[in-house]
């Protein structure tokens, strides 16, 4: 790991490389619901998420610069999941069961604890 930068800048970088693969999966998936829903009418859409997520382990790779595996796993898992959720909730307007939304809790209070 070779992170040559000031200390005070440095742990924001990280949260940028989870940030920039959360946000391909807040892409991908969210184009993918559309296409399964019928918003997006193409039999070749999927190609396009394939395409997207061949660019994920390479960003991956390159966040390893800045920051451990364990880290940068939980900081895109962590924004991922926000985003997606919020994205299926708010956009798609899907709902949850009382038993789902517990679960929902307890995975960020994993990912938090």
């Amino acid at each position: 790991m070779h992170n040559l930068l000031h200390p005070s800048t440095s742990m924001f970088i990280p949260i940028g490389f989870g940030l920039a693969m959360a946000l391909i999966d807040a892409f991908v998936l969210s184009g993918i619901k559309a296409e399964h829903i019928g918003s997006i009418k193409s039999p070749f859409f999927m190609i396009i998420p394939t395409l997207v997520y061949a660019l994920q382990p390479w960003i991956f790779r390159m966040s390893l610069d800045f920051s451990t595996l364990t880290v940068m796993n939980l900081l895109w898992d962590l924004i991922s999941d926000i985003l997606v959720t919020a994205i299926g909730l708010w956009w798609f307007g899907e709902t949850l069961s009382g038993p789902k939304k517990f679960g929902i809790v307890l995975s960020f209070v994993s990912i938090l604890s």
